[in-house]
This record gives C-alpha cells, structure tokens and sequence, in this order.
C-alpha cells in the first residue's frame, strides 16, 4: 500500500486513526502507528485502529497506542469504531458485536439522519484488586486497581484538576505493583452521581478522554459507597454516562465524531 486512506475520529477528544483494511494492510502496523500517532511530525492521534473482517463477530478490534504497543481495549474507541463501520457502509446493522483482545463487547449505535451520535457500549464486568498503597514524593496515594478488560487504577483526591498527574501518571503506571503497566484516574466524586476525572493512559500519556477508565472510577467509587451506581463522568474533553448494572455489567454511553478523512503515504 503506497498510499492508504485514514479516518480520524474522536470520543471526547480521545481521537484515533481508522484504517480499512478489510482487504489489505501495511505489514509494520506497530511502526505506522507510532508514526501517525506523532502530533509533530505524523497526523497526531492517541492511536490506531485496523478495521479487519469478523472472526466471531461483526469486526474485530485491532487497536494500537500511540507508542505503537497494543492496547486491549478502550471504550472512546470502541464507539469510534461502531460510528466508523456503519457511516462506511460497512455494515447496516445497529447493534454491533465487536471482538477486542479483552473479549467481546455489544455496541447499540444510536442513529439520527444515517449518522451515528451516541453509542452504547456493554463494557463487561469489572474486577477488583486489593487497595495498593504508593508513597510518592513525600505522601502516599491508595491506588484502587480495577480491570475492565484493560488495567486500571483509581486514585480519588479531593481536587484532581490541582494534582500534578504529568509526574503522577508515570510513576504509577510503571509501579512494580503493577507490572503489566497501568492506566491511572485520578477522581473526585462530587456528588451521589457525579464525578471528575483526568486520566493517564498507559502507552498514549495525558489523554482528554478514558471509556474504560470512566468505568473503572464508576464501579470503584460505588463498591466504595461513594456515589450511586449510574453517574455523569466528567472529563476534560466532555461526559460519559455510565452505568453498573444488577447483573453486574457496565454500560456506557457517550458521543462520537467524525473530524476528517485524508490519503497519508504508508
């Protein structure tokens, strides 16, 4: 492929590359994300994803950070996806299942005029760990690691938008407690059913916007007894409506847009 077709889109500002490659792809799709992902020197993303054939669902999720590592599942991205294959006309279908390295996941697009708005995602279940306690510089966070098919770690402080999370992120994402590497949400519960979160994600740094990592913050929050268990998530790129179901499944819901397409050389 000489020259490919690249779709950017963005949940919340979380915004990744899309690539067709129903028939064809580049062979180092490690390398091209790095190379895309660059906001000097490539296209600038938090990532790519490679549209391929279903295997056992409706598409695959073949998703790669910005650091070229791949990323096992994220919910902005998710809903770019599903937004992505219907206004391409790759399928007609409105509930969508898609496979990601962290198992399946139901997507319900909701479709106003032929474009998708809103998707709905069942994010699966989540698991708890034990509260990790990290001294750093001087103090000491209780870090809560919650997985969702990718791992997360939820500290909740008082007034994360003062918190230094450049310093913070890192630090935690390499912990030893943590050796697979770790998204980290720093969170502040503002009341039975709202939330604040930034969030540092593992392989991309600083992002506006974590689907997962709201999940995360929601359910650690709630078995907490901080806050009910459906909440506005409020990030700095916008809101994600979550919810922890009696089955004890999550669902999440929250916009996603297209901003252009563009031939790149590969």
């Amino acid at each position: 492929m000489e020259h490919m077709q690249v779709t950017k889109l963005e949940g919340l500002g979380n915004d990744y590359l899309f690539l067709n490659a129903m028939e064809e792809a580049p062979e180092d799709l490690p390398q091209l994300a790095r190379r895309l992902s660059d906001r000097h020197f490539g296209v600038g993303s938090d990532g790519l994803i490679c549209v391929r054939p279903g295997r056992t669902g409706d598409f695959p999720m073949e998703m790669y950070n910005a650091d070229g590592s791949r990323g096992l599942m994220c919910g902005n991205g998710i809903r770019c996806l599903g937004k992505y294959v219907y206004e391409n006309g790759l399928t007609r279908k409105r509930c969508l299942t898609i496979d990601t390295d962290a198992g399946p996941r139901v997507l319900e697009l909701h479709v106003r005029g032929e474009r998708v708005e809103q998707v709905t995602v069942d994010m699966g279940e989540p698991a708890f760990r034990d509260p990790v306690t990290v001294p750093w510089e001087g103090e000491s966070f209780i870090l809560h690691p919650v997985s969702v098919g990718n791992p997360h770690a939820v500290i909740f402080l008082p007034r994360p938008d003062q918190a230094p999370l450049e310093r913070i992120g890192p630090a935690m994402e390499r912990h030893p407690a943590f050796p697979d590497g770790v998204n980290v949400e720093l969170a502040a519960v503002d009341g039975p059913e709202r939330i604040t979160v930034r969030v540092w994600e593992r392989g991309s740094g600083i992002t506006l916007a974590c689907g997962t990592g709201a999940c995360a913050v929601l359910a650690a929050a709630a078995r907490l007894g901080l806050c009910r268990r459906t909440a506005r998530i409020t990030l700095p790129g916008g809101e994600l409506e979550v919810e922890w179901r009696q089955d004890n499944r999550l669902r999440m819901t929250g916009p996603a847009r297209r901003v252009f397409t563009a031939t790149v050389l590969s």
